[in-house]
């Protein structure tokens, strides 16, 4: 398929004021100005003229397809809430791909999602990426399986388990089951590596005993392509928690919501982590969330610092992904910052760069057309793809 007479914004530093893409087999495969243009014999070919495509849209955190809409308890399928640390749980077995907010997502130009479990334990389960159409069958939706370990920490955890007088009611307790589970995999890590080394010698000993839990942390140990830590934290103190249990066990972490950012912008700065902000829709329905405010995008990037942005559906309902972005410019955020947000900054929060995130060649081919701003209220794509595929047009 080629896109062509279309102005292009790349996020990646190739942008064109009229040109086209190619894409093959699922990615893209040559981009350019018009003045480098031929065409290939047989391809599809769609005329872009008036129109700007744009890498699709990702966001880097929420519970897609894990609350089931218009469902109650039956579809509610993200919090394990009877053990406070359930590492060894897969958002892969939860998420159910027909959903109808899959097609709310793709039809807002949402193309991938980081999806998985809530934030009622201090250790959930994996997070998952994947895309948001080309499959009823989640399995074949997958970019990255898992993508990261979610750990919670603030007052979540604390209001699950105080309604049954369950540790953890403190956030020490919270802090504590963390780095409880934390060493037992840190050992058992330890202890398969000793087997390996001498199995085969005379001193061979037995293999440790299976234990899942530790089994489903030990990808966050890996030296060379470490599993992410994602840290659910609002408040300051929340957020220094997770950087204090994140360089205790060197884990490769990622702030989520990070609602009291503005607040700390100066340390945050010292040590840029990833972060993924939001929801920037939304009330300040709790305690933590007391400094809420659309200007934190904004404050974080005035020191600095660059960030992804989430709508942590069901939360705000992921559709509204853009005018997340939208929001975060009318708290003083630059355009450029915003749609970087929601493009190529959330494939480097998660690190995934090497498949999505921008228009160039060897990356999945995910877009969308605009006719006008895609940051803006009124505005929905004329078309979207994924891995070169059209999922929604409305051209006609």
């Amino acid at each position: 398929m080629e896109i062509i007479n279309v102005k292009i914004v790349s996020m990646s530093g190739h942008d064109s004021e009229c040109g086209f893409v190619r894409c093959a087999d699922g990615v893209f495969t040559e981009t350019g100005d018009m003045s480098a243009y031929s065409p290939e014999p047989g391809g599809e070919v769609i005329d872009g003229a008036g129109l700007t495509l744009y890498p699709g849209f990702i966001d880097a955190h929420c519970h897609l397809g894990m609350w089931n809409d218009a469902l109650c308890f039956e579809g509610e399928d993200g919090n394990e809430d009877t053990d406070p640390s359930t590492p060894h749980l897969r958002a892969l077995d939860s998420i159910n791909a027909m959903d109808r907010c899959f097609a709310d997502a793709v039809s807002a130009g949402v193309t991938t999602v980081c999806t998985g479990v809530g934030s009622a334990n201090p250790i959930g389960g994996s997070f998952e990426l994947i895309k948001t159409w080309g499959s009823r069958r989640v399995d074949d939706l997958i970019v990255k399986s898992p993508v990261a370990m979610k750990f919670a920490l603030g007052e979540n955890p604390k209001n699950t388990y105080n309604d049954r007088d369950e540790t953890p009611v403190t956030r020490m307790a919270t802090a504590a089951i963390i780095r409880e589970q934390l060493i037992k995999a840190k050992r058992y890590s330890e202890d398969i590596a000793e087997y390996e080394r001498l199995k085969g010698t005379d001193d061979e000993i037995s293999r440790p005993d299976y234990d899942i839990k530790c089994e489903a942390l030990l990808p966050l140990f890996d030296r060379e392509h470490p599993l992410k830590a994602h840290f659910h934290c609002h408040r300051a103190d929340d957020i220094f928690t997770a950087q204090r249990l994140a360089k205790e066990f060197g884990l490769d972490y990622v702030l989520i919501h990070c609602t009291d950012g503005a607040l700390i912008a100066e340390e945050l700065a010292q040590d840029k982590p990833a972060i993924v902000l939001g929801p920037i829709f939304g009330d300040r329905g709790k305690p933590e969330l007391a400094n809420h405010d659309i200007a934190t995008p904004a404050a974080l990037s005035a020191k600095g610092m660059s960030f992804a942005l989430c709508t942590d559906h069901p939360e705000t309902p992921i559709q509204y992904l853009p005018l997340t972005a939208a929001l975060a410019v009318r708290g003083g955020l630059s355009r450029e910052e915003a749609l970087r947000g929601i493009t190529i900054n959330a494939a480097e929060v998660l690190g995934v760069t090497d498949r999505i995130g921008a228009v160039k060649p060897g990356l999945d081919a995910d877009f969308s057309l605009y006719a006008d701003d895609p940051i803006s209220m009124m505005t929905q794509p004329v078309m979207v793809a994924v891995r070169g595929k059209i999922a929604v047009d409305k051209r006609r």
